[in-house]
């Protein structure tokens, strides 16, 4: 009888995004099932495996009702199906499914750090997040995080401890197949005219969801101020706006330089947008390592990052 593993997150997205190969991996060897918030997601079918998902709504933002219900229903599940190991990705998902897992005596309590909510805020709010980082890290029984400088950053705040943590080859949650991410002039020379965007303009792409702490915001005011001073400058913004950030960023674009931005809802296809640009832009508030980083490397892209 195969072993049975859990994976746990708060939305599809993550698992589309970031742990497909790992799952069909997994597949050939463990009984695996699938935990997040099904409500308004489709059926993950792949080809050779249709895994088994087990809904339970986990909300990104702190809700304590909707989170006591959340944990309850994860401990209710792992006791019913006895879970060998169980691993979480994302922050609200590793807090719950590692405090449930405990709770309910899963041997394999695994966690994935990508990037800490707390470390862009002070006062309180981040005393009480990081106390909840704290607390995952104490009910796993093991860590992975996705960078070196990550992991050296959480061992210093006294997150985590140095003999329960590491990181997998150099780091990344998930790699980069270079068979998909590569450079196409064909692909950018289509992408760029179902854009309305002239062969010899020049592109910034920002990629990934639409949210203030990504920097989005800071993004589309520094493009306000050299779309002035460059007529062929377009910003491309790909991916879901999640925050309703759109009308902001446009507020923050001069009226005469609005033709130049466009705004890509979620795509299934990243490498298509990243083979039509000439410079990646992530001014993120807080990632730990961010894939499309080296996705946008992989296609001869450079990219500009925050620290």
């Amino acid at each position: 009888m195969k072993k049975k593993v859990c994976i746990v997150v708060s939305s599809e997205m993550t698992i589309k995004a970031f742990l497909k190969e790992h799952i069909l991996a997994l597949s050939e060897y463990y009984e695996v099932t699938l935990i997040f918030d099904k409500r308004s997601s489709s059926l993950i079918q792949y080809d050779s495996f249709v895994p088994r998902i087990i809904p339970v709504a986990i909300k990104r933002r702190i809700n304590p009702i909707a989170d006591l219900r959340a944990l309850f229903q994860l401990i209710r599940i792992f006791r019913e199906n006895r879970f060998d190991l169980v691993h979480s990705v994302t922050p609200k998902a590793g807090l719950l499914a590692m405090l449930a897992g405990k709770i309910s005596g899963i041997s394999f309590r695994v966690h994935t750090f990508t990037g800490q909510v707390w470390a862009s805020k002070t006062g309180l709010l981040r005393a009480l997040l990081k106390s909840m980082d704290s607390i995952l890290a104490l009910s796993a029984t093991h860590l992975l995080v996705d960078s070196i400088s990550q992991r050296q950053f959480l061992i210093q705040e006294g997150v985590i401890k140095a003999y329960k943590s590491q990181v997998l080859a150099s780091g990344s949650i998930c790699g980069v197949d270079l068979g998909r991410f590569r450079a196409n002039k064909e692909v950018r020379n289509r992408i760029r005219k179902d854009l309305g965007v002239m062969e010899q303009s020049f592109i910034i792409l920002y990629m990934g969801r639409l949210n203030q702490e990504k920097g989005v915001i800071d993004l589309a005011s520094a493009f306000n101020q050299l779309a002035g001073q460059h007529d062929k400058l377009y910003l491309f913004m790909v991916g879901k706006d999640e925050a309703c950030l759109r009308k902001v960023i446009e507020n923050r674009v001069s009226d005469k330089y609005k033709e130049r931005l466009r705004f890509i809802d979620f795509t299934d296809k990243p490498e298509d947008y990243l083979a039509a640009v000439d410079v990646l832009c992530l001014p993120s508030y807080r990632e730990g390592f961010g894939n499309v980083v080296i996705e946008a490397a992989a296609c001869g892209v450079p990219a500009i990052g925050s620290d």
